[in-house]
């Protein structure tokens, strides 16, 4: 284990009422004692969060689900079985335990369990459930090393550094209606892989817009501008290239492998078109090419396909549309 993960330290912080960036498998979280709001308050604040956004807790155990909501749902304990630990989480009723400011005022309450080792020693050392949305500024690009975070949260209380994210994006959001789930916030967790377990609900959700985070038009932004060419057509790339001033200095994000003649600098998300190698790397060549001195401008290739490619085009997007609008 690295040296400066001192996990007890950390939970005594949380215990403390502080905040702790530690990672999982999906991204680095910002985490607080869950049951405490003042400490989940400034969550919000180190973040410059919205309030209106709610936050994910996280477990370690199945016992602690039980006195954060009120459901007696069967089903919870099938998904668990299948998915937990890992990147699925599921909206369910909350308990008078959890305060509102980690719902938002929402009723409900988004949980997971994570795949990590040091996030789940962390909990189980603290005692808590801990609320942690992403550790970066909001809107800004997720991070998947302890870098990421120290680049962009300068008064938090201790960074326990795991080295790089497994997964990479965020995890999968669900609400359970009474046929089946629906799926909040596209992630790691494919609708295919749910359906082997529950069949998906023919109906829309009741839940509110705003029960699972990462539904906003813009977030994951970087900042420099990102437009995603509309197909992998050179044609359509080069009409962007061409609307660039030429003093501009363009990065190009590859899905396919495929280099394009025009551009300073080129990242791969993978080099073969693998949907999980381009998850894991999608947030870093973020990182990169908004810290390259030599990058004006990122165009990305679009990711065709679902699942978690779904998943890689709705985080790009998203990190877009500020730009775009």
């Amino acid at each position: 284990m690295r040296k400066d993960v001192d996990i007890n330290k950390a939970a005594q912080i949380i215990k403390q009422g502080g905040l702790v960036a530690f990672p999982t498998e999906t991204v680095y979280g910002l985490g607080a004692d869950a049951t405490n709001a003042q400490a989940v308050a400034r969550i919000f604040v180190e973040k410059e969060r919205p309030s209106f956004d709610p936050l994910i807790v996280h477990i370690a155990s199945m016992e602690q689900i039980h006195s954060l909501t009120t459901t007696k749902d069967n089903r919870v304990t099938e998904l668990a079985k299948k998915f937990w630990p890992g990147p699925l989480t599921i909206v369910l009723p909350k308990s008078d335990l959890v305060p509102d400011v980690v719902t938002s005022g929402l009723p409900t309450v988004g949980i997971r369990m994570p795949d990590n080792e040091i996030a789940l020693n962390l909990i189980e050392k603290s005692g808590k459930p801990i609320a942690a949305p992403s550790a970066n500024k909001f809107g800004r690009i997720s991070p998947t090393t302890a870098n990421h975070v120290k680049k962009q949260l300068k008064d938090i209380d201790y960074i326990l550094d795991g080295g790089p994210c497994k997964v990479g994006i965020e995890s999968t959001v669900i609400s359970l209606n009474p046929d089946g789930f629906v799926i909040l916030r596209e992630g790691f967790i494919t609708f295919k892989d749910l359906e082997q377990v529950l069949p998906a609900s023919k109906t829309k959700t009741s839940s509110a817009p705003l029960a699972s985070p990462g539904l906003l038009k813009s977030h994951y932004s970087p900042e420099k501008p990102i437009y995603i060419s509309d197909n992998q057509d050179f044609k359509s790339i080069r009409k962007i290239l061409d609307s660039i001033e030429p003093t501009k200095k363009a990065a190009f994000i590859s899905f396919t492998g495929i280099v394009h003649e025009g551009f300073s600098k080129t990242e791969f998300l993978s080099t073969k078109a693998d949907l999980k190698e381009a998850a894991v790397n999608l947030f870093d060549i973020l990182h990169r090419l908004e810290e390259d001195p030599n990058v004006d401008i990122i165009i990305a290739e679009p990711v065709p396909g679902d699942g978690i490619a779904k998943a890689i085009m709705d985080k790009l997007t998203k990190a877009s549309f500020r730009y775009n609008n």
